[in-house]
């Protein structure tokens, strides 16, 4: 590795994108920023259950029997509109990330890039890079390990020699 090229290391998943520096010494990993998407650790369990009770209370409430203010289809409507605001959300995480690091590339702070995500979240993100970014783009690694260590993840991505 030439000393003069700075190397970053995306780690993502949907909710957590870390930002990490390979040290021009070969050592650890060292953080530069952390990215969050606080809907995302809400979304799950409890989005789905909000939207249900908004619908349900929202689409009945003061509707009289027989009228076209029923819901026709509460369950179907809900998983749905979960999975559809889950997907939604993730896409504009991951053009978040991008952006976030379309903007370092062009100040400089680094030269080359690897990219280690959760599947899903990794094919969202190459959609939304720039093309100086993807060109800067020199490891992928379809992996959620972002809730492992610098070390660990040092370890997985540059093993020694």
């Amino acid at each position: 590795m030439n000393s003069n090229t700075t190397t970053w290391v995306l780690v993502a998943d949907e909710a957590i994108a870390r930002i990490l520096e390979r040290p021009a010494d070969g050592g650890d990993l060292t953080p530069v920023e952390e990215l969050t998407d606080p809907a995302a650790h809400a979304r799950n369990a409890d989005l789905r259950r909000d939207a249900e009770g908004r619908r349900a209370g929202s689409a009945t409430h003061n509707a009289q029997p027989g009228t076209s203010h029923r819901l026709r289809s509460g369950a179907s409507t809900t998983s749905s509109a979960g999975e559809g605001e889950q997907h939604l959300e993730a896409q504009g995480f991951a053009k978040r990330v991008a952006q976030r690091l379309d903007e370092a590339l062009m100040q400089g702070r680094f030269d080359q890039l690897h990219l280690v995500a959760a599947p899903r979240f990794l094919g969202l993100l190459r959609r939304e890079l720039g093309k100086a970014t993807s060109q800067a783009v020199v490891g992928e690694s379809d992996k959620d390990l972002v809730h492992l260590g610098n070390a660990d993840i040092t370890q997985r991505l540059f093993p020694p020699p």
